[in-house]
């Protein structure tokens, strides 16, 4: 086939779509690169991460790590990226209402319930904290406090439709269960066994999905499960084009699909708010490790690589789980390694060629009261708790 006939049929050649996604991660390491040597010189006008921890009995404090829970899936830990992710979620709801051009992808699974979901993350978020913030005063200084903002109060919003009832009832299952799950995976599974946080973290989502949706199920005032997860207002296929400015809208987007928003305007939001982020303090965002610059860099790297690899998915179901390394394997392996170029590209490439796929498998076994957010959780939990402990063999690794 030539490429005038690509054209014709509206198929872009493959080259236009490796080069555009080259562009990206060009655009994405010299940044990081930028933003590393720069940090020296870098003032400390907020607070750093370390200060976060000694203040949290303060109720500015208190908002400032709740906002930073927000970005805690991607690992940048960014208050002001929360702000701006949540604000850039706002600006294209508000497109999709007046049917703008430019909304971007549609919000909540292609729902365009995404007031329902941000509200249910938001209290199980602030539940979360409110139930379990207690135990950041144990050694470390870390708990996984907003592990619900990214799985049950959400997935249960996308299960059973919009309302009061169905989105306090996430949260408060998702604060209930998943946060003190999470809380015993990290301390008295991955740090006596040396495993990244994040295969603890997202294995109590998991199995908190599974609790809290089986519940769901028997509670009387839950009303019937939706028919299907089929967008509100679906785009024929025909009128989908999978072009060069799909590729780095996409790698945007997820970005924020562990959050259940997947849309270009809060990933560029979530960014745009993590750099400012570290412009003022390079200590503040990404657990103070000063390792932002090297985690953006492997997360865009790993979703081109999942994008285009994996783009034949998007095309035929319209949607596909590449996102899946974005908030899992790529900056866990950063963070394990210490930035390294070995850790950024390994676990960019490694995460792109088998997390997506895997995470498609489990969902399509799953039955239909289950949200896929479960076997997407799983499947994070599973390859980053496989993947790290195998480059850690190798030479050029070393943990830190």
């Amino acid at each position: 086939m030539t490429t005038t006939t690509l054209r014709a049929s509206g198929r872009p050649h493959p080259l236009r779509l490796w080069a555009t996604a080259a562009t990206v991660v060009a655009l994405a390491s010299s940044l990081a690169v930028a933003l590393t040597l720069l940090r020296p010189a870098l003032p400390e006008l907020v607070p750093g991460y370390s200060s976060w921890r000694l203040g949290y009995a303060h109720p500015a404090w208190y908002l400032y790590w709740i906002l930073g829970d927000t970005t805690e899936a991607t690992l940048a830990k960014s208050a002001l990226g929360g702000l701006l992710m949540i604000g850039g979620a706002a600006f294209a709801h508000a497109a999709r209402r007046r049917g703008a051009r430019y909304q971007g992808f549609t919000q909540a699974c292609g729902t365009g319930m995404w007031p329902w979901v941000a509200l249910s993350g938001g209290l199980g978020v602030v539940a979360s904290n409110l139930m379990w913030g207690w135990t950041l005063s144990t050694p470390g200084g870390w708990q996984p406090t907003f592990a619900p903002f990214v799985s049950v109060p959400p997935a249960v919003v996308i299960l059973y439709g919009e309302g009061w009832l169905v989105a306090v009832t996430g949260a408060a299952l998702g604060a209930t269960l998943v946060t003190p799950i999470a809380v015993v995976a990290v301390n008295d599974v991955c740090v006596p066994l040396g495993l990244s946080p994040v295969v603890g973290s997202v294995l109590a989502m998991s199995l908190g999905g599974l609790i809290a949706c089986s519940i769901c199920m028997r509670l009387p005032w839950m009303p019937p499960l939706r028919a299907s997860l089929t967008p509100v207002e679906p785009t024929p296929p025909a009128q989908v084009r999978h072009g060069p400015s799909w590729v780095p809208r996409r790698i945007l987007a997820d970005f924020t699909e562990a959050h259940f928003y997947g849309n270009e305007w809060a990933g560029a939001g979530l960014l745009l708010g993590c750099v400012l982020h570290y412009l003022l303090n390079p200590a503040a965002p990404a657990y103070g490790s000063g390792l932002l610059p090297h985690l953006l860099a492997a997360q865009i790297l790993t979703a081109a690589c999942g994008v285009l690899v994996w783009r034949g998915g998007h095309a035929a179901h319209g949607w596909y789980p590449t996102f899946v390394p974005v908030v899992s394997v790529a900056p866990a392996t950063v963070l394990a390694f210490g930035g390294t170029l070995p850790a950024i590209i390994s676990g960019a490439v490694l995460g792109a060629l088998v997390a997506p796929p895997l995470g498609a498998a489990l969902a399509r076994r799953l039955p239909p009261h289950l949200p896929p957010m479960v076997a997407y959780t799983a499947t994070m939990a599973l390859c980053t708790a496989t993947i790290i402990p195998l480059l850690d063999l190798l030479a050029g690794f070393r943990h830190v």
